[in-house]
């Protein structure tokens, strides 16, 4: 049985860890993909309306398939309904647009506010999944907190400068991908702040 399973992951099929990070991923890209299509073709109001229906399934979708939803999504999603709401009520493209600048913003403020009180909110989030000494935590705090900072300077220079088709390229294209490498880059300061287990 087990020779049968091996001989499956060896034919090339993914794994069951693969299988979920892959529907993740899919949940977490399927909106901004909805929202690039749509756009090009019916523009930014269209694009922003169908974004925000994506984003609530997205969201339903991470509840039902994975037990919960992650912060993040989860208050990213709120702005977009909030944002993306003036957007096509107002007719002005101008608060979707905002949206990343204020969300970035926000994430930046509340982790630079929380070490200068003594406290690592990625510490608070992310506990159950990484174990890192408070040297670590701290280190990685302020790292994505200047990330944030970064992403919400990049949107207010990107926005104000291109076309609106080519922001919402940036923002499908760039802004995950960067995020990810990012991500990625973090790894060594979580291998050398690794706690040690109890």
């Amino acid at each position: 049985m087990a020779d049968e399973a091996a001989s499956k992951t060896e034919a090339g099929e993914p794994t069951p860890d693969l299988r979920a990070q892959l529907l993740k991923l899919i949940v977490e890209v399927g909106p901004l993909a909805v929202f690039f299509l749509v756009n090009a073709r019916a523009g930014i109001y269209w694009g922003t309306g169908l974004f925000m229906g994506a984003t609530i399934i997205s969201l339903i979708a991470s509840r039902v398939l994975f037990g919960r939803i992650p912060p993040m999504p989860l208050i990213s999603g709120a702005f977009i309904l909030v944002f993306g709401g003036l957007t096509v009520w107002l007719q002005d493209d101008h608060f979707i647009k905002l949206k990343p600048t204020i969300v970035n913003g926000l994430f930046a403020a509340a982790l630079f506010g929380g070490l200068l009180a003594g406290h690592s909110l990625l510490k608070i989030v992310f506990g159950e999944v990484f174990r890192l000494t408070e040297e670590g935590w701290r280190k990685l705090t302020f790292r994505w907190a200047c990330f944030f900072t970064c992403l919400a300077l990049l949107n207010e220079i990107v926005w104000r400068t291109v076309s609106t088709d080519a922001w919402v390229s940036f923002k499908v294209f760039a802004i995950m991908p960067l995020t990810m490498i990012f991500a990625v880059a973090q790894l060594g300061l979580l291998k050398a702040h690794e706690a040690p287990s109890n």
